[in-house]
């Protein structure tokens, strides 16, 4: 009896394992990439890798930030801040009376050249604290509406500028119904200084972006004028200055191309400017300038970028002649296990 209890009991837990089902197991399928087993590169980080990798980045940094700031500093540009001088004595206090009156808005500036300009001359309009950024500014536009003539009365992300008198605003929104509305005449010794507007856009904007069989329609028909009116007998792909204008900027100073002078200037060259000062920035306490700049191989004036090369080469020099002393004063073995914390203190403490 004693002796045929065990054997049951081994039987039953032998059959009981052999009915229960095989646990699935969680461990991922082997492979090299998995157990990060494939080849890398592991640098041992010797003072003399460090200190050559620092001398490398200087020796190529400081000479492109060099010829960089050189570039930068070749650039000739002429600015005139504007929208306070051209605002008569008795409306000082008050510039936004004077800009929303009927007063004539013309104003006469000399610009004098310090440094010979080289043909083209960039004529450029620059605002500051002006948001095109802004999220809702940003979103009041239609492109399907600028780009096909059949979405003329596709209008609906265009509020507040939408509709008006019942119909459709071509171009609609924010943007276009703020465009920029001061205008620039120059003269050279009493002769007029003339201003290419052509090519001032992008040319992917003017051939993607903007119709050639989209004209305005009912456009600044409103109650309060935003900005400049539009030729409605031209289409807006040759609507340059609003397609300039369209390219919303990201910052809140920002400048945008006016025209190109095809002349050459030369030094204490008198220029005079006869403008109308018709856009409104005093409502927003904003800033108006007027620049005239040459360019480089480089682009524009814009010493950020030299800077930028000669703070990171002298950064990484500087580090190079530290470690350098460091390595040459103090040197020590390489992998030396004396300089582990156990060993440094044998007792744990």
């Amino acid at each position: 009896m004693s002796s045929s209890t065990p054997s049951s009991s081994a039987g039953g837990v032998g059959s009981a394992d052999s009915a229960a089902p095989r646990r699935n197991s969680k461990r991922p399928k082997y492979s090299k990439f998995t157990q990060q087993e494939l080849p890398a590169c592991k640098p041992i980080l010797t003072p003399r890798w460090v200190i050559s990798a620092f001398m490398l980045v200087s020796i190529v940094f400081i000479p492109i930030g060099v010829v960089s700031l050189f570039a930068s500093r070749d650039v000739v540009e002429i600015i005139d801040r504007y929208e306070t001088a051209c605002v008569p004595d008795g409306y000082k206090n008050d510039k936004v009376t004077f800009i929303q009156s009927n007063l004539t808005k013309q104003c006469n500036r000399t610009l004098t050249v310090k440094k010979r300009m080289k043909k083209p001359i960039y004529v450029y309009y620059q605002l500051d604290n002006f948001y095109q950024n802004h999220r809702r500014y940003v979103k009041s536009r239609s492109d399907s509406q600028l780009k096909e003539n059949s979405s003329w009365d596709d209008v609906s992300s265009c509020k507040p500028e939408d509709m008006s008198k019942d119909q459709p605003i071509v171009p609609c929104g924010l943007i276009a119904w703020s465009l920029f509305n001061d205008t620039y005449n120059f003269s050279l010794n009493d002769q007029q200084l003339a201003v290419n507007k052509k090519g001032i856009s992008w040319k992917s904007d003017r051939d993607s972006k903007f119709g050639k069989d989209v004209f305005p329609q009912n456009f600044q028909n409103g109650s309060l004028k935003g900005g400049a009116t539009l030729n409605l007998s031209i289409p807006l792909s040759e609507q340059e200055d609003l397609i300039v204008w369209m390219r919303t900027a990201a910052l809140p100073t920002f400048r945008k191309l006016y025209g190109k002078i095809e002349q050459d200037l030369q030094p204490n060259d008198q220029i005079h400017v006869t403008l109308d000062n018709n856009y409104n920035t005093y409502s927003f306490n904003g800033k108006k300038k007027l620049v005239l700049s040459t360019t480089s191989w480089l682009g524009g004036k814009n010493d950020f970028l030299g800077i930028a090369y000669l703070t990171v080469g002298g950064l990484c020099f500087f580090l190079a002649l530290s470690f350098t002393v460091v390595y040459l004063v103090k040197p020590r073995r390489l992998g030396d296990p004396s300089y582990l914390s156990w060993n440094r203190n044998p007792g744990g403490h």
